[in-house]
């Protein structure tokens, strides 16, 4: 089959909804019966992405003409159908919650995959403007899809509440754990990265964007509680003010040793640094999915998570889950793991847990539903 994909986030963006569009490009380019066509508004150069570009089954495509001096709307409406089209694509996927406004009338079969909906149930983290238009490509994308993939049972149930749909439209496909975290890690991968980081001999690692949803302050707070000699890293980039909250409790609680702030870590390093770490936290109050969650699990790490949200689902028994906002409840379950025997037990139930977000699963569960619309 062919498969046509709005490839702008795999070129564009080198995390999140970039890796998640690569990863669906890599299991479905792996059958040499499937031919991807990536529509992208720009071309630039992207290490992740050039592996898959020399698959002879893979194309790239990008505004001709007059429409080079229109990139943006050629991926709305018209231009982006019309190469889609010309190339006789079997079906369109949209990666990242957008269809092009004339999917419908294109005579395409759609897809679209929905991440999540936090600007609906998390708005204050998204500006008016910028929240009404996500609000509103993705009611519309849901509307128009032929089938829509929610990457967790809790995103499959926010689309069906906030944009009221039949429920029979939608799929769950959760997304495959890149194999790199389950592959063994050396002590002396260990101790390169606790070299080059200066990280200590036990550490608690938080991986993901600083923001007040991901909730990184609990972790902070519970330092007072835990034994002097275990470190907090958390892994990821500022996003809006929240940091400041962050940075200021710590110079004011004499934390400044204890917290490590790493930002722009190379993909390759995450493995050793889940792998040296005592335990992963992950205390988000909303989630669309947690895929740091099975990151740490896969890579023999047990976790510290927040119940309410998809948490769990990810997690299962690899986990202690908490109250987001109760710190003390927080240091009971860390306590708990920093106890080798508690984290021994979790890690084999964890792993056993996530060997269904394998990539071979993503791949069929992926391929079900692409079958259902040819």
């Amino acid at each position: 089959m062919k498969i046509a994909y709005d490839a702008k986030r795999a070129v564009m963006n080198m995390t999140g909804l970039g890796n998640y569009s690569r990863l669906v490009i890599d299991v479905m380019s792996r059958d040499v019966n499937n031919r991807c066509l990536l529509l992208t508004p720009r071309i630039r150069p992207n290490d992740r992405l050039e592996p898959l570009l020399k698959r002879v089954n893979v194309d790239i495509n990008s505004p001709e003409g007059a429409w080079k001096a229109f990139p943006s709307l050629w991926r709305t409406v018209r231009g982006i159908t019309s190469a889609a089209r010309r190339e006789k694509a079997d079906i369109y996927h949209g990666l990242s919650a957008e269809l092009p406004l004339d999917i419908a009338r294109s005579g395409i079969p759609s897809i679209v995959t929905v991440h999540d909906l936090i600007f609906r149930r998390y708005p204050r983290n998204f500006n008016a403007v910028d929240r009404l238009i996500y609000d509103a490509k993705a009611r519309a994308a849901c509307r128009a899809a032929t089938r829509i993939i929610a990457i967790s049972q809790r995103t499959r149930d926010d689309i069906v509440e906030l944009y009221d749909i039949d429920p029979s439209k939608i799929d769950v496909v959760y997304q495959g754990c890149d194999p790199i975290f389950s592959r063994p890690v050396s002590a002396q991968q260990v101790n390169q990265v606790r070299t080059k980081y200066n990280l200590p001999e036990r550490y608690i690692i938080c991986v993901g964007t600083v923001e007040d949803r991901k909730n990184q302050m609990q972790a902070v707070e519970a330092l007072g509680g835990i034994p002097g000699d275990v470190h907090l890293v958390i892994v990821g980039k500022n996003h809006g003010n929240y940091h400041k909250n962050v940075d200021n409790y710590i110079a004011l609680h004499n934390l400044t040793r204890r917290v490590h702030r790493l930002e722009n870590v190379p993909f390759a390093d995450l493995p050793p640094l889940y792998a040296g770490a005592s335990m992963a936290s992950y205390t988000s109050y909303y989630e669309g999915f947690g895929l740091p969650v099975i990151e740490a699990i896969s890579a023999g790490t047990p976790v510290i998570a927040a119940k309410g949200s998809c948490l769990e689902e990810a997690g299962g028994p690899g986990a202690l889950y908490v109250n987001p906002d109760k710190v003390d409840d927080y240091i009971e379950k860390a306590l708990q793991l920093l106890d080798g025997d508690t984290a021994a037990s979790m890690v084999e139930a964890g792993r056993r847990h996530v060997a269904r977000f394998s990539l071979e699963n993503f791949q069929k569960d992926l391929n079900k539903v692409y079958c259902q619309l040819l």
